[in-house]
This record gives structure tokens, C-alpha cells and sequence, in this order.
């Protein structure tokens, strides 16, 4: 019996988490249900000894999985969704259909895979499991989850089939998730997706529960993930690790025999392969990155648009790309009219598209990269050139990159040489993208140390924080003034490169990335500025202190004390639980040798 998200089902038996999302049952379409999807007893109590519910390891790693075909009267239509408590919008639903699915141009015979990004549904209730999470605090900041996004990883099956009516057969197996992990999620797809499409329900469902008994994605942990007879062993990076290093242990533990996957790293795409065609340019389109510039990939695939997109954000690595972007984006995506109107500026997002229409919707957009097929490892396409906006006309159009913008840099025609050199050579890819993640990583870290710097100087001396008084405030970034440290401390001392620095810091100073990365390290250094605050007052003998003011002065700092017991209930440092304990032993001191009359309630 086909199962079909869009037409609506009937519901099933109530999972374990459907009480945490009944508020949403008004709200959101109802979920599809898998025949066979109730846990087994065994199973529950496992969980309980645990401490999780069932599904609560696979929460941790996915929303859902879906299967997306193709239905001659409704077009591309959601079949299964899995796990059955799983719950999506109407909204939510249409965007994945839509988006699972290659352009019909593509042409994508055989197996495709891709990832796309779409905005979450407003109104959805923040999971229990996402307020609970606190793996997120330890993660480098540009793979932290974005609460607003879901990501979706496609593995699309276009073959010939005589046996029905439209003669192919087309379906996608698609991962749901918040987590930005691209290389990981596309490398469990190439283990399960062929079975699937084999196979059908009842291997989705033992695939669903192998990803159910994962251990939690913790930041710096070594993980060993089964799933289908097959062991993945991956590290997920930390806030800690030294950037552009890769920190998985190789295959040469005795212990290690029965692992089939190790993966060097979680999230990195091929950065080479998507950059070979434009290498010439990679510089230019590091500062149009950096800067938060409306930019569209016109690509002949979603595998190709997808690669790219994410190339592109990832190559200003360390710092996180804080504006929008969409690996593939459709004509029917829910923000379509958002994104191609006329009537004001292009907003700060990255595109990739396959479709044709775009050439003349996106025409006014002041940066556009027209690329042809991604070449296998070893084949170099030939570098296409900087061209104006005017000759771009259809999606036929020859690749190049079609912009008006003039680059604040010299070009460096170092790194050029050596990718030359590794083609000539017939280095391997791999080789070749660490090479050139190297060296984004080195142009960006030139780049943002001189701002590094200055926000560091912007808060107080140690000596200004005093227990008794509110913890003094940062001082406020001024552009001038951080513009005159740079003749001394700028970029110059770190970077070989030449060019108009002062300009490219002050088009970046009006960047969405520029603010999104401020608020970040303000709020990094405010906290930062309430811990020393605390552990001030932990340090201090407050009894003593009692003893030379009123008892009004030690009514106030009761209440303050009890105030930064409010504060440390929040997520904060491991520290916290050790002031917590001494903050508690200063109330119950000034407690009893203040007011042992007084009747006095606090509760942290």
C-alpha cells in the first residue's frame, strides 16, 4: 500500500515522544506510520537502563528519515516518514519534495547524491531533546546547529524501468537533520541507500534502529557507529582543536580490525574539485564570501550546486558564514519570491541552482558563477574567466564568473603555482584541497587576528572587577579606532599578500558576518566577565564584610547572591557547579549570622 505524506494518513499507535510534541498536533501535518515501528519491549527497557527514551539516540543525530517518489497524479510525494512519532508541516513536507528531487533538466540518471538547507516551519516547538543538548556549546562555532534550518542529504535513484508507466524508476532515500555534518551523512547514505531501494521498509526500519543505539555526537569523542553490518569510526571536532588539523586516530590499532569507515573528518567537502574550475579566482571569491556578497551558483546538477555551495561557505573557515545559503534551491522553494524580487537589493545569500529559469529570474544579482560538470579526480577542466553580468543570458551560457566586483587583494600567484604544479603532477585531489584549505585557512586567520585583537582590548583590567559592585561592561568597538591599530598590528605581519586591506576590513566592519561574529565573541566575553565576577565573590569573606556594613547592605548582597545562583542554573563552564556549592555556603553563612530571627526564603 503506498504511504503518502502530502495525501495524509491516518494516524497510528502513539509513540514514546508523542506527548512532548502533542501541543504541535494542531499545527503540523500528521506523520506517516511505518507498519512495524513499535519498539519492542526488550528494547524499551534497554533504553531505560540508558537513561533515554526510545529514540532518543537517533533525536540526537536525525529528525527523521524520508522516502520521496514520484506519483503521477501528485508529482514527487512523500511515501514514509521514519521514525512514525516523527512530525513535519505541510510546508516543511513540500520543500522536501520538492528538493529531493533533481531539476527535470538535470537529466541525473542512476545514483545522484546532494544536500539542500530549507527553513524550519514558524511556530514548531523546540524539541525537548534540543533544550537538553549541551554538546553544542564544546562545537568549533561554524558547526553549530542553526535552530532555524534543517538539512536535507539526497540519495536520488533515476533507472530505466519498463514496468511502469513513466518508465523510470525515481525515488530518493533522504537523511533529515540539524546537524551540518555533509561528508558524514553522505558517506552513511552510500551504505544504506542501495540496500534500501533493494530492500524496502523493513530495512529502513533496522537501518533507523542501528542509528537509535548510536552514542550521543559528543565534540572530541572517538565514535564507533554501526549500522547495517558495517562500523564507522568518526571524531567530531571541538572548539579546542588546533584549526585545519584533522584529529581521527588512523587505522592501526590491533583493536580496530572490525572498523570498514574511518573518516577523517565529518563536514569538509572536497574543496579542490569544486574550486578546480575557478581556481584562477578562488582569492576573489574568498573576499565575496567573507563579505557577505548575494551570490548564485548556476550548476548543471544538484550534486554540482550542492558541492560548491558548500565549498564556498567553508572556505572562510575558522569564521562561521552567518548569512542564508542554499545548496540547491528550486523555483518551489517556500522563500522563492523572497529571494528573486526585483524591487530591492539581492539579500546576503549563497544560491545554487540547476534550473534554466534562473539565468533571467536572478539577472540583476551582482555575482554569479556559471560552472560545467565537476571532473573526476585527475581531469582539470579548463579555468574559466571573469566576465561581465551582461553576457549571461541562459544557463547555456559558457562557465565562468560573471561579476563586476574588483577584488580589495592582489591576486596570490603563489598558490596558483603549486595547484598548477600538483595538476601538472597529477597530485591526488585530496592532496590538493589540503593544500588550499591550508590556504583560506591562513588568508582568513591573517585577517581576522588584527580584529581579534582589538575586541581583546576592549574588555576591563582583572584589577576594575570588584565582588561588590555589578561586573564592569565592555567597551564599544569603534571602526576608526580599530582602523588606526591595523599600520602596526595589521595583516602585514601575518599575510604576504598586498592590496587594499583597509578597504576589505571596512565593507567587512557592514557584513552580516561581521555581526554575527561581534555578537558572538561579545557574548564569549561578557560571560567570560561574570565568571571572574563570581569567582571574585566566591574568593571573598563575606562574613567579615558583614560585620562593617548595615544590615540593609547585607540584605542586598543576600539578594545578589541569590540572583548568581539564577545565573549558574544556565548552561556555563564546568567551574560553575564548584562556585555554585561555595555561593550556597555564603547565603547559609550570612543566613544564620545575620538572620537567625529573620524568616528569611531563598530559593537558587
Amino acid at each position: 500500500m503506498a504511504l503518502r505524506g502530502l495525501a495524509g494518513s491516518g494516524p497510528g499507535s502513539r509513540g514514546p515522544l508523542d506527548e512532548a510534541v502533542a501541543a504541535d498536533k494542531e499545527r503540523e501535518a500528521p506523520a506517516v506510520v511505518v507498519a512495524g515501528a513499535t519498539p519492542e519491549d526488550d528494547e524499551e527497557d534497554e533504553g531505560r537502563s540508558r537513561g533515554l527514551l526510545r529514540w532518543d539516540g537517533f533525536s540526537a543525530w536525525l529528525h527523521c528519515v524520508c522516502v520521496v517518489g514520484f506519483d503521477l497524479e501528485l508529482g514527487q510525494a512523500v511515501e514514509v516518514i521514519y521514525p512514525q512519532h516523527s512530525r513535519l508541516t505541510d510546508k516543511e513536507k513540500t520543500n522536501i519534495c520538492y528538493l529531493s528531487f533533481p531539476d527535470s533538466n538535470s537529466g541525473c540518471l542512476g545514483d545522484t547524491q546532494f544536500c539542500f538547507r530549507f527553513r524550519q516551519s514558524s511556530g514548531r516547538r523546540v524539541s525537548l531533546h534540543c533544550l537538553l543538548d549541551q554538546f553544542d556549546k564544546d562545537l568549533p562555532v561554524y558547526l553549530k546547529k542553526d535552530p532555524a534550518y534543517f538539512y536535507g542529504y539526497v540519495y536520488f535513484r533515476q533507472v530505466r524501468d519498463k514496468t511502469l508507466k513513466r518508465g523510470y524508476f525515481q525515488k530518493s532515500l533522504v537523511l533529515i537533520s540539524k546537524l551540518p555534518y555533509i561528508h558524514f551523512f553522505h558517506t552513511v547514505l552510500k551504505q544504506i541507500a542501495p540496500e534500501y531501494f533493494e530492500k524496502n521498509e523493513p530495512y529502513l526500519e533496522a537501518a533507523c534502529n542501528d542509528v537509535d543505539r548510536w552514542p550521543a555526537p559528543v565534540p572530541g569523542k572517538t565514535l564507533y557507529l554501526p549500522i547495517m553490518g558495517v562500523v564507522m569510526k568518526v571524531r567530531i571536532p571541538t572548539c579546542h582543536d588546533k584549526p585545519g588539523t584533522t584529529q581521527i586516530v588512523q587505522l592501526t590499532q590491533q583493536g580496530d580490525a572490525h572498523i570498514s569507515v574511518i573518516l577523517p573528518t565529518v563536514h569538509e567537502v572536497d574543496l579542490f574539485r569544486c574550486f578546480c574550475p575557478v581556481f584562477l579566482h578562488s582569492q576573489m571569491l574568498w573576499e565575496l564570501v567573507l563579505l557577505g556578497e548575494p551570490l548564485v551558483v548556476m550548476a548543471p546538477s544538484p550534486s554540482e550546486s550542492s558541492e560548491t555551495v558548500l565549498a564556498l561557505v567553508n572556505c572562510i573557515s575558522p569564521l562561521k558564514y552567518f548569512s542564508d545559503f542554499r545548496p540547491y534551491f528550486t523555483i518551489h522553494d517556500s522563500e522563492f519570491k523572497e529571494y528573486t524580487t526585483r524591487t530591492q537589493a539581492p539579500p546576503s545569500v549563497i544560491l545554487g541552482v540547476t534550473n534554466p529559469f534562473f539565468a533571467k529570474t536572478l539577472q540583476h544579482w551582482p555575482h554569479i558563477i556559471r560552472i560545467g560538470d565537476l571532473k573526476p579526480a585527475g581531469e582539470i577542466p579548463k579555468q574559466v574567466k571573469v566576465k561581465k553580468l551582461k553576457n549571461l543570458k541562459t544557463l547555456d551560457s559558457k562557465p565562468g564568473v560573471y561579476t563586476s566586483y574588483k577584488p580589495y587583494l592582489n591576486r596570490d600567484e603563489d598558490i596558483i603555482k603549486q595547484l598548477q604544479k600538483g595538476v601538472q603532477q597529477k597530485r591526488p585531489s585530496e592532496a590538493q584541497s589540503v593544500i588550499l584549505r591550508r590556504y583560506f585557512l591562513e588568508l582568513t586567520q591573517s585577517f581576522i587576528i588584527p580584529l581579534e585583537r582589538y575586541v581583546a582590548s576592549l574588555m576591563p583590567l582583572q584589577k576594575s572587577i570588584s565582588p561588590w559592585k555589578s561586573p564592569p561592561q565592555l567597551r564599544q568597538f569603534l571602526p576608526e579606532e580599530f582602523m588606526k591599530t591595523l599600520e602596526k598590528t595589521g595583516p602585514q605581519l601575518t599575510s604576504r599578500i598586498k592590496g587594499d586591506w583597509i578597504g576589505l576590513y571596512r565593507h567587512f566592519l557592514k557584513s552580516p558576518n561581521f555581526d554575527g561574529w561581534f555578537k558572538t565573541r561579545r557574548k564569549e566575553m561578557t560571560q567570560k566577565l561574570e565568571a571572574l565576577h563570581l569567582e571574585a565573590l566566591c574568593e571573598e569573606d563575606l562574613l567579615l564584610w558583614t560585620q562593617k556594613h548595615t544590615e540593609v547592605e547585607t540584605v542586598d548582597l543576600v539578594l545578589k547572591l541569590k540572583n548568581k545562583l539564577v545565573f549558574l542554573i544556565q548552561p556555563h563552564p564546568a567551574e560553575c557547579t564548584s562556585w555554585n556549592k561555595q555561593l550556597q555556603n555564603h547565603l547559609l553563612l550570612l543566613l544564620l549570622s545575620r538572620f537567625s530571627r529573620v524568616r528569611l526564603c531563598v530559593t537558587p
